[in-house]
């Protein structure tokens, strides 16, 4: 009887290690499930107002055709080999991708509070992390709207897009990557600020300084010192950044894709855990 005693430790521990082990992969299946769940029912809001989708393509359309053609002309910007309107693309569809998410996010937040879903989704045993992912993973999916109007519209413009499937995939997953930083950003904003009226000003306030310190729409070589350093510190610069480096033909990536998709994914994570940490102060 004392020889087994060893034994029949070395089985409990073996049989705890692995309970915890199978704990950690259910929790992780529920988070992904949750997301996907919460995905899909962000996503099926489009078939109320398929619209939407119409109306956020007007923005980016009109910078192409007014602002890209008169500056392309004129030559102002001074941007090497690459056509100004070619270079501008890319930095058009991040900011498409931008706006976007940020007035989806935060917004629909607030709304959602006020209709009192948020309550019933905080009562239930979801995720806090699976519900911000979800909506993150909802705008994305949005977002890819904006890849086609903008790729028909640069095509009818003459530029030079890379169309290979693999530069196509690559750009859909940047686009995703971008969405969900911003889109989590703005539901961290929607958490404190709570008022639609407040999300709308601060929505405002931020888009513009996100995008002017970045590389959309002009060399980060341009900028003063002081700028520059806010440009790297954007996760708009990285998203142009790869943008511009599998989407244009003739198009080169000053950091790299993997870098670029590498921040981006960093910056979703660590903004992703800020919200789940905030998400129960909106029913406050």
């Amino acid at each position: 009887m004392i020889q087994q005693q060893p034994d029949v430790q070395l089985n409990g521990w073996a049989k705890a290690k692995l309970t915890r082990r199978d704990h950690v992969i259910s929790a992780i299946t529920q988070i992904f499930t949750k997301t996907l769940v919460i995905a899909e029912m962000e996503v099926r809001k489009l078939r109320h107002d398929p619209t939407d989708l119409i109306v956020r393509a007007v923005q980016p359309s009109l910078w192409l055709l007014i602002f890209g053609q008169v500056f392309t002309r004129i030559r102002a910007i001074p941007t090497g080999d690459l056509p100004y309107l070619d270079f501008m693309t890319a930095g058009i569809l991040a900011q498409s991708v931008l706006f976007v998410a940020i007035f989806t996010g935060g917004m629909t937040l607030i709304w959602e509070r006020d209709l009192g879903v948020v309550h019933k989704f905080l009562a239930s045993p979801t995720p806090r992390v699976a519900m911000v992912l979800g909506k993150s993973l909802a705008c994305g999916v949005r977002c890819l709207s904006q890849v086609f109007v903008i790729y028909g519209l640069a095509l009818l413009l003459g530029v030079k897009l890379n169309l290979h499937l693999l530069a196509v995939l690559q750009v859909l997953l940047v686009v995703m990557l971008g969405a969900g930083c911003f889109c989590t950003f703005s539901l961290i904003i929607g958490c404190v600020v709570k008022t639609r009226e407040r999300m709308t000003g601060i929505g405002q306030l931020l888009t513009m300084p996100l995008f002017f310190a970045s590389n959309a729409i002009y060399p980060i070589s341009l900028m003063p010192n002081w700028l520059q350093f806010l440009s790297r510190i954007n996760p708009l610069t990285y998203t142009v950044d790869a943008l511009r480096g599998t989407m244009l033909a003739n198009g080169t990536s000053i950091y790299g894709f993997g870098w670029d998709c590498t921040i981006l994914l960093l910056a979703l994570i660590g903004l992703t855990f800020i919200c789940g940490r905030l998400y129960p102060r909106v029913a406050m």
